[in-house]
Protein backbone atom coordinates (compact mmCIF):
# COMPACT_ATOMS: atom_id res chain seq x y z
CA UNK A 1 0.00 0.00 0.00
CA UNK A 2 1.22 3.24 -0.81
CA UNK A 3 2.66 6.01 2.33
CA UNK A 4 -0.09 8.34 0.25
CA UNK A 5 -3.11 6.85 1.61
CA UNK A 6 -1.90 7.33 5.39
CA UNK A 7 -3.00 10.88 4.92
CA UNK A 8 -5.27 12.10 2.51
CA UNK A 9 -4.00 15.06 -0.27
CA UNK A 10 -6.33 17.27 -2.13
CA UNK A 11 -5.50 19.91 -4.51
CA UNK A 12 -7.00 22.32 -6.31
CA UNK A 13 -5.83 22.10 -10.26
CA UNK A 14 -6.70 24.59 -13.17
CA UNK A 15 -6.23 22.74 -16.14
CA UNK A 16 -6.12 24.07 -20.13
CA UNK A 17 -7.69 21.15 -21.21
CA UNK A 18 -11.91 21.26 -21.85
CA UNK A 19 -13.56 18.87 -18.87
CA UNK A 20 -14.55 16.42 -20.06
CA UNK A 21 -11.24 15.72 -21.84
CA UNK A 22 -9.39 12.23 -23.47
CA UNK A 23 -5.79 13.28 -22.41
CA UNK A 24 -4.64 10.31 -20.36
CA UNK A 25 -2.35 11.93 -18.08
CA UNK A 26 -5.43 14.12 -17.20
CA UNK A 27 -8.44 12.04 -17.33
CA UNK A 28 -6.59 8.80 -16.05
CA UNK A 29 -4.36 9.48 -13.73
CA UNK A 30 -5.73 12.15 -12.20
CA UNK A 31 -8.76 11.30 -12.45
CA UNK A 32 -8.94 7.80 -11.90
CA UNK A 33 -5.36 6.43 -10.73
CA UNK A 34 -4.45 8.83 -8.19
CA UNK A 35 -7.44 8.92 -6.04
CA UNK A 36 -6.73 5.37 -5.47
CA UNK A 37 -3.34 6.42 -3.83
CA UNK A 38 -5.37 9.18 -1.83
CA UNK A 39 -4.60 12.07 -4.01
CA UNK A 40 -7.86 13.41 -5.51
CA UNK A 41 -7.85 17.15 -7.47
CA UNK A 42 -11.23 19.51 -7.90
CA UNK A 43 -10.64 20.85 -11.66
CA UNK A 44 -10.82 24.34 -12.58
CA UNK A 45 -11.66 23.98 -16.30
CA UNK A 46 -13.89 25.17 -19.22
CA UNK A 47 -16.53 23.21 -20.39
CA UNK A 48 -16.52 20.93 -23.56
CA UNK A 49 -18.37 21.91 -26.02
CA UNK A 50 -21.56 20.29 -26.87
CA UNK A 51 -21.60 18.44 -23.41
CA UNK A 52 -24.22 19.26 -21.70
CA UNK A 53 -25.55 18.75 -18.34
CA UNK A 54 -23.71 17.52 -15.50
CA UNK A 55 -19.79 16.64 -15.79
CA UNK A 56 -18.56 13.67 -13.73
CA UNK A 57 -14.97 13.61 -13.00
CA UNK A 58 -13.44 11.16 -11.22
CA UNK A 59 -10.62 13.53 -8.94
CA UNK A 60 -12.95 15.29 -7.08
CA UNK A 61 -15.24 18.25 -7.79
CA UNK A 62 -15.54 20.41 -11.21
CA UNK A 63 -15.23 23.67 -11.25
CA UNK A 64 -16.29 24.64 -14.93
CA UNK A 65 -17.23 27.51 -16.70
CA UNK A 66 -19.55 27.27 -20.01
CA UNK A 67 -18.32 30.22 -22.04
CA UNK A 68 -19.54 31.74 -25.47
CA UNK A 69 -19.46 34.24 -27.68
CA UNK A 70 -16.95 35.70 -29.58
CA UNK A 71 -12.96 35.05 -29.01
CA UNK A 72 -11.96 37.98 -26.93
CA UNK A 73 -14.59 37.48 -24.20
CA UNK A 74 -14.41 33.87 -24.21
CA UNK A 75 -11.01 34.36 -23.36
CA UNK A 76 -11.38 37.54 -20.57
CA UNK A 77 -14.63 35.31 -19.21
CA UNK A 78 -12.11 31.94 -18.67
CA UNK A 79 -9.64 34.12 -17.39
CA UNK A 80 -12.07 35.68 -14.56
CA UNK A 81 -13.13 32.19 -13.83
CA UNK A 82 -9.45 30.87 -13.15
CA UNK A 83 -8.67 34.00 -11.03
CA UNK A 84 -11.66 33.60 -8.98
CA UNK A 85 -11.89 30.08 -8.29
CA UNK A 86 -7.90 29.97 -7.57
CA UNK A 87 -8.43 33.11 -5.00
CA UNK A 88 -11.12 31.71 -3.55
CA UNK A 89 -9.81 28.25 -2.91
CA UNK A 90 -10.29 27.27 1.12
CA UNK A 91 -6.34 26.90 2.52
CA UNK A 92 -8.09 24.43 4.86
CA UNK A 93 -9.60 22.28 2.09
CA UNK A 94 -6.61 22.07 -0.30
CA UNK A 95 -3.14 21.26 0.21
CA UNK A 96 -1.77 22.70 -2.50
CA UNK A 97 -2.87 24.55 -5.71
CA UNK A 98 -2.00 23.04 -9.14
CA UNK A 99 -2.02 25.23 -12.74
CA UNK A 100 -1.13 23.29 -16.29
CA UNK A 101 -0.21 24.87 -19.32
CA UNK A 102 -1.47 27.94 -18.73
CA UNK A 103 1.41 30.39 -17.69
CA UNK A 104 -0.53 33.43 -17.10
CA UNK A 105 -3.06 31.33 -14.92
CA UNK A 106 -0.51 30.17 -13.15
CA UNK A 107 0.86 33.68 -11.93
CA UNK A 108 -2.54 33.93 -10.66
CA UNK A 109 -2.14 30.73 -8.78
CA UNK A 110 1.37 31.05 -7.86
CA UNK A 111 -0.05 34.97 -5.95
CA UNK A 112 -2.79 32.80 -4.42
CA UNK A 113 -0.97 30.20 -3.35
CA UNK A 114 1.25 32.64 -1.60
CA UNK A 115 -1.34 34.20 0.11
CA UNK A 116 -3.02 31.78 1.38
CA UNK A 117 0.45 29.91 2.27
CA UNK A 118 -0.34 26.83 0.13
CA UNK A 119 2.95 24.89 -2.14
CA UNK A 120 2.20 25.89 -5.94
CA UNK A 121 3.09 23.02 -8.37
CA UNK A 122 3.19 23.81 -12.14
CA UNK A 123 2.56 20.40 -14.40
CA UNK A 124 4.04 20.92 -18.05
CA UNK A 125 2.92 19.07 -20.62
CA UNK A 126 4.50 21.32 -23.44
CA UNK A 127 6.63 24.35 -23.67
CA UNK A 128 3.54 26.28 -24.75
CA UNK A 129 4.68 29.51 -25.13
CA UNK A 130 7.42 28.12 -27.81
CA UNK A 131 4.29 26.10 -29.52
CA UNK A 132 2.31 29.15 -30.05
CA UNK A 133 5.50 31.17 -31.32
CA UNK A 134 5.98 28.57 -33.98
CA UNK A 135 2.27 28.64 -34.98
CA UNK A 136 2.19 32.52 -35.53
CA UNK A 137 5.30 31.83 -37.92
CA UNK A 138 3.65 28.76 -39.67
CA UNK A 139 0.52 30.66 -40.33
CA UNK A 140 1.80 33.84 -41.20
CA UNK A 141 -0.78 36.48 -42.27
CA UNK A 142 -2.71 34.01 -44.23
CA UNK A 143 -5.50 34.20 -41.41
CA UNK A 144 -5.14 38.11 -40.49
CA UNK A 145 -3.16 40.59 -38.65
CA UNK A 146 -4.69 39.67 -35.29
CA UNK A 147 -4.79 36.15 -35.63
CA UNK A 148 -0.56 36.71 -36.33
CA UNK A 149 0.11 38.82 -33.45
CA UNK A 150 -1.88 37.39 -30.72
CA UNK A 151 -0.20 34.05 -30.45
CA UNK A 152 3.35 35.85 -30.98
CA UNK A 153 3.17 38.98 -28.74
CA UNK A 154 1.31 37.74 -26.12
CA UNK A 155 0.56 33.98 -25.82
CA UNK A 156 4.41 33.84 -27.27
CA UNK A 157 6.97 36.12 -26.25
CA UNK A 158 4.76 37.37 -23.23
CA UNK A 159 4.36 33.86 -21.87
CA UNK A 160 7.36 33.01 -22.30
CA UNK A 161 8.48 35.93 -20.03
CA UNK A 162 6.29 34.79 -17.58
CA UNK A 163 6.91 31.17 -17.15
CA UNK A 164 10.76 30.83 -17.89
CA UNK A 165 11.19 34.17 -15.28
CA UNK A 166 8.65 34.29 -12.85
CA UNK A 167 6.84 30.93 -12.90
CA UNK A 168 8.94 28.16 -12.77
CA UNK A 169 11.66 29.98 -10.74
CA UNK A 170 9.27 30.45 -7.78
CA UNK A 171 7.01 27.25 -8.11
CA UNK A 172 7.72 25.18 -5.31
CA UNK A 173 7.45 22.16 -7.38
CA UNK A 174 7.25 21.52 -11.32
CA UNK A 175 6.54 18.11 -13.28
CA UNK A 176 7.67 18.17 -16.42
CA UNK A 177 6.77 15.78 -19.62
CA UNK A 178 10.03 13.82 -19.87
CA UNK A 179 13.75 13.47 -18.65
CA UNK A 180 14.45 15.52 -22.40
CA UNK A 181 11.97 18.67 -21.07
CA UNK A 182 13.92 18.04 -17.32
CA UNK A 183 17.44 19.16 -19.51
CA UNK A 184 16.11 22.02 -21.48
CA UNK A 185 14.67 23.03 -18.16
CA UNK A 186 17.97 22.84 -16.33
CA UNK A 187 19.56 24.59 -19.36
CA UNK A 188 17.14 27.55 -18.58
CA UNK A 189 18.19 28.26 -15.34
CA UNK A 190 15.42 26.08 -13.37
CA UNK A 191 16.61 23.83 -10.37
CA UNK A 192 17.16 20.19 -11.28
CA UNK A 193 15.70 19.53 -7.89
CA UNK A 194 12.68 20.56 -8.35
CA UNK A 195 11.91 18.96 -11.37
CA UNK A 196 10.02 15.42 -11.61
CA UNK A 197 9.57 13.99 -15.06
CA UNK A 198 6.44 11.77 -15.45
CA UNK A 199 5.88 10.25 -18.58
CA UNK A 200 2.83 9.18 -20.75
CA UNK A 201 1.30 5.71 -19.93
CA UNK A 202 -1.67 3.87 -20.73
CA UNK A 203 -4.72 2.91 -19.12
CA UNK A 204 -3.93 -0.93 -18.68
CA UNK A 205 -7.60 -1.63 -17.61
CA UNK A 206 -8.90 -0.33 -20.79
CA UNK A 207 -6.65 -1.81 -23.29
CA UNK A 208 -6.68 -4.65 -22.97
CA UNK A 209 -6.50 -6.78 -26.34
CA UNK A 210 -8.29 -9.47 -25.28
CA UNK A 211 -11.33 -7.09 -24.47
CA UNK A 212 -11.00 -4.83 -27.49
CA UNK A 213 -12.50 -6.52 -31.23
CA UNK A 214 -9.98 -5.90 -34.35
CA UNK A 215 -12.15 -3.49 -35.80
CA UNK A 216 -14.69 -5.31 -37.90
CA UNK A 217 -14.18 -3.15 -41.18
CA UNK A 218 -15.22 -4.53 -44.88
CA UNK A 219 -12.25 -2.47 -46.28
CA UNK A 220 -9.86 -3.85 -44.12
CA UNK A 221 -10.42 -7.29 -44.99
CA UNK A 222 -7.21 -8.95 -47.09
CA UNK A 223 -4.86 -6.00 -46.88
CA UNK A 224 -2.06 -5.57 -44.73
CA UNK A 225 -3.25 -2.51 -42.29
CA UNK A 226 -0.65 0.23 -40.95
CA UNK A 227 -2.48 2.02 -38.27
CA UNK A 228 -1.81 5.78 -37.29
CA UNK A 229 -3.51 7.04 -34.26
CA UNK A 230 -3.09 10.89 -33.40
CA UNK A 231 -3.43 14.13 -34.95
CA UNK A 232 -3.08 15.08 -38.58
CA UNK A 233 -1.68 18.46 -37.51
CA UNK A 234 0.54 20.73 -39.96
CA UNK A 235 3.63 19.70 -38.13
CA UNK A 236 3.50 15.99 -37.73
CA UNK A 237 4.68 15.31 -41.49
CA UNK A 238 1.85 13.03 -42.54
CA UNK A 239 2.72 13.28 -45.37
CA UNK A 240 5.54 11.63 -45.29
CA UNK A 241 3.65 8.11 -44.79
CA UNK A 242 1.88 8.89 -48.28
CA UNK A 243 5.62 8.60 -49.96
CA UNK A 244 6.35 5.45 -47.36
CA UNK A 245 3.03 4.09 -48.54
CA UNK A 246 4.15 4.56 -52.34
CA UNK A 247 7.00 2.48 -51.80
CA UNK A 248 6.18 -0.45 -49.32
CA UNK A 249 3.20 -1.08 -52.73
CA UNK A 250 6.10 -2.16 -54.72
CA UNK A 251 6.48 -4.97 -52.45
CA UNK A 252 3.55 -5.34 -50.87
CA UNK A 253 0.40 -4.64 -53.09
CA UNK A 254 -2.21 -4.97 -50.79
CA UNK A 255 -0.91 -3.08 -48.41
CA UNK A 256 -3.63 -0.34 -46.25
CA UNK A 257 -2.92 3.10 -44.26
CA UNK A 258 -5.49 3.50 -41.56
CA UNK A 259 -5.15 7.13 -40.81
CA UNK A 260 -6.99 7.51 -37.11
CA UNK A 261 -7.24 10.85 -36.49
CA UNK A 262 -8.49 14.68 -37.50
CA UNK A 263 -6.54 17.93 -38.84
CA UNK A 264 -7.06 20.58 -37.21
CA UNK A 265 -9.02 22.67 -39.73
CA UNK A 266 -10.64 22.05 -43.12
CA UNK A 267 -7.22 23.29 -45.45
CA UNK A 268 -4.81 21.26 -43.69
CA UNK A 269 -7.65 18.48 -43.97
CA UNK A 270 -7.61 19.13 -47.92
CA UNK A 271 -3.86 19.85 -47.88
CA UNK A 272 -3.15 15.94 -46.99
CA UNK A 273 -6.14 14.49 -49.06
CA UNK A 274 -4.03 16.49 -52.30
CA UNK A 275 -0.66 14.90 -50.87
CA UNK A 276 -1.87 11.52 -50.91
CA UNK A 277 -3.36 12.05 -54.18
CA UNK A 278 0.40 13.51 -55.70
CA UNK A 279 1.88 10.42 -54.55
CA UNK A 280 -0.32 7.72 -55.84
CA UNK A 281 -1.90 6.05 -53.15
CA UNK A 282 -4.86 7.70 -52.09
CA UNK A 283 -7.03 4.58 -53.01
CA UNK A 284 -4.68 2.87 -49.79
CA UNK A 285 -5.38 5.59 -47.37
CA UNK A 286 -8.86 4.96 -44.95
CA UNK A 287 -9.19 8.76 -43.42
CA UNK A 288 -11.29 7.19 -40.02
CA UNK A 289 -11.54 11.19 -38.58
CA UNK A 290 -11.83 11.14 -34.78
CA UNK A 291 -13.04 8.21 -32.91
CA UNK A 292 -14.03 7.30 -28.78
CA UNK A 293 -10.75 5.66 -27.59
CA UNK A 294 -11.72 2.24 -27.43
CA UNK A 295 -13.11 2.64 -31.39
CA UNK A 296 -9.77 4.03 -32.26
CA UNK A 297 -8.12 1.07 -30.62
CA UNK A 298 -10.30 -1.30 -32.50
CA UNK A 299 -8.64 0.03 -35.90
CA UNK A 300 -5.20 -0.47 -34.08
CA UNK A 301 -6.15 -3.97 -33.45
CA UNK A 302 -6.86 -4.70 -36.90
CA UNK A 303 -3.33 -3.80 -37.83
CA UNK A 304 -0.06 -4.89 -38.62
CA UNK A 305 2.01 -2.54 -37.59
CA UNK A 306 1.86 0.43 -35.76
CA UNK A 307 3.28 4.03 -37.11
CA UNK A 308 4.67 6.78 -34.55
CA UNK A 309 6.13 9.75 -36.53
CA UNK A 310 7.07 12.26 -34.69
CA UNK A 311 9.34 15.17 -36.11
CA UNK A 312 12.37 15.73 -34.27
CA UNK A 313 13.01 19.58 -32.71
CA UNK A 314 12.98 21.07 -29.65
CA UNK A 315 9.24 21.37 -29.17
CA UNK A 316 8.35 17.78 -29.98
CA UNK A 317 11.58 15.94 -28.69
CA UNK A 318 10.32 17.18 -25.19
CA UNK A 319 7.43 15.74 -25.32
CA UNK A 320 6.52 11.54 -24.30
CA UNK A 321 4.14 10.59 -27.05
CA UNK A 322 1.23 8.09 -26.35
CA UNK A 323 1.06 6.17 -29.20
CA UNK A 324 4.07 3.92 -29.21
CA UNK A 325 3.08 2.99 -25.45
CA UNK A 326 -0.95 2.37 -26.71
CA UNK A 327 0.11 0.46 -29.73
CA UNK A 328 2.42 -1.92 -27.57
CA UNK A 329 -0.15 -2.47 -24.90
CA UNK A 330 -2.90 -3.11 -27.52
CA UNK A 331 -0.10 -5.92 -28.87
CA UNK A 332 0.85 -4.17 -32.15
CA UNK A 333 4.32 -3.95 -33.20
CA UNK A 334 6.03 -0.43 -33.79
CA UNK A 335 7.97 1.60 -36.39
CA UNK A 336 8.76 4.95 -35.25
CA UNK A 337 11.31 7.31 -35.86
CA UNK A 338 13.91 8.19 -32.87
CA UNK A 339 12.42 11.04 -30.89
CA UNK A 340 13.94 10.42 -27.39
CA UNK A 341 11.15 8.85 -25.18
CA UNK A 342 10.03 7.01 -28.39
CA UNK A 343 13.50 5.55 -29.09
CA UNK A 344 13.46 4.80 -25.12
CA UNK A 345 10.35 3.02 -25.63
CA UNK A 346 11.27 0.53 -27.96
CA UNK A 347 15.18 0.27 -26.69
CA UNK A 348 14.33 -0.76 -23.70
CA UNK A 349 10.89 -2.80 -24.31
CA UNK A 350 11.99 -4.14 -27.77
CA UNK A 351 8.58 -3.57 -29.04
CA UNK A 352 9.78 -2.46 -32.62
CA UNK A 353 12.24 -0.72 -34.81
CA UNK A 354 13.49 3.21 -34.73
CA UNK A 355 14.52 5.08 -37.52
CA UNK A 356 14.67 8.49 -39.20
CA UNK A 357 11.93 9.70 -40.14
CA UNK A 358 11.99 9.32 -44.03
CA UNK A 359 9.83 7.83 -46.72
CA UNK A 360 12.48 5.35 -47.51
CA UNK A 361 13.53 4.30 -43.79
CA UNK A 362 9.82 3.68 -42.47
CA UNK A 363 9.64 1.78 -46.01
CA UNK A 364 12.22 -0.58 -45.12
CA UNK A 365 11.33 -0.70 -41.43
CA UNK A 366 7.67 -1.84 -42.06
CA UNK A 367 8.72 -4.34 -45.10
CA UNK A 368 10.90 -5.90 -42.75
CA UNK A 369 8.02 -6.60 -39.93
CA UNK A 370 5.46 -7.25 -42.92
CA UNK A 371 7.77 -10.12 -43.93
CA UNK A 372 8.52 -11.56 -41.08
CA UNK A 373 5.87 -13.01 -39.04
CA UNK A 374 6.98 -14.44 -36.29
CA UNK A 375 9.71 -11.14 -35.44
CA UNK A 376 5.97 -8.81 -35.33
CA UNK A 377 5.22 -11.86 -32.36
CA UNK A 378 8.00 -11.55 -30.21
CA UNK A 379 8.09 -7.90 -30.99
CA UNK A 380 4.63 -7.06 -30.03
CA UNK A 381 4.86 -9.26 -26.79
CA UNK A 382 7.64 -8.02 -25.59
CA UNK A 383 7.04 -4.25 -26.21
CA UNK A 384 3.54 -5.47 -24.32
CA UNK A 385 5.67 -7.04 -21.01
CA UNK A 386 7.61 -4.01 -20.78
CA UNK A 387 4.31 -1.13 -21.20
CA UNK A 388 2.66 -2.94 -18.36
CA UNK A 389 5.46 -3.09 -16.65
CA UNK A 390 6.91 0.55 -17.07
CA UNK A 391 3.78 2.82 -18.50
CA UNK A 392 1.08 1.30 -16.89
CA UNK A 393 -0.88 4.56 -15.31
CA UNK A 394 -1.08 2.83 -12.02
CA UNK A 395 2.26 2.77 -12.04
CA UNK A 396 2.72 6.11 -12.79
CA UNK A 397 -0.03 7.16 -10.48
CA UNK A 398 2.03 5.25 -7.46
CA UNK A 399 5.18 7.78 -8.18
CA UNK A 400 3.53 10.84 -8.46
CA UNK A 401 1.12 9.90 -5.06
CA UNK A 402 4.65 9.60 -3.26
CA UNK A 403 5.72 13.04 -5.00
CA UNK A 404 3.06 14.78 -3.96
CA UNK A 405 3.70 13.02 -0.37
CA UNK A 406 7.12 13.62 -0.04
CA UNK A 407 6.71 17.26 -1.25
CA UNK A 408 3.94 18.19 1.43
CA UNK A 409 5.62 16.33 3.89
CA UNK A 410 8.94 18.22 3.69
CA UNK A 411 6.92 21.72 4.28
CA UNK A 412 5.65 20.17 6.99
Amino acid sequence: MSRVNKRAIRLLFATIEPCPTFRPDVAALFGKFLPRFGVCSDLVAERAPGVPGEVRWGGGDVLLLSSRGPRPGKYAMNLLHYALTLFRADPAKYQAIQVRDMPLVALLGLVAARLKRLPFFYWMSFPSPEGQIQLARERGLSAGLMRFLFPLLWRGWTYRFLLYRVVLPRADHVFVQSDRMREDLVAKGIARQKLTPVLMGVDLERSLPEAIVPAQDPRLEGKRVLAYLGTLARGRRIEVLFDMLKILRQQFPDVLLLLVGEAEDELQAHRLRKRAQEAGVADAVIWTGWLPIEQAWSYVRAAQVGLAPIPRGPLLDCGSPTKVVEYLALGVPVVANDNPDQERVLREGGGGLCVPLTAGDFARAVGHLLADEPLRRAMAASGQAHVRAARGYQTLAKAVADKYAELLWARG
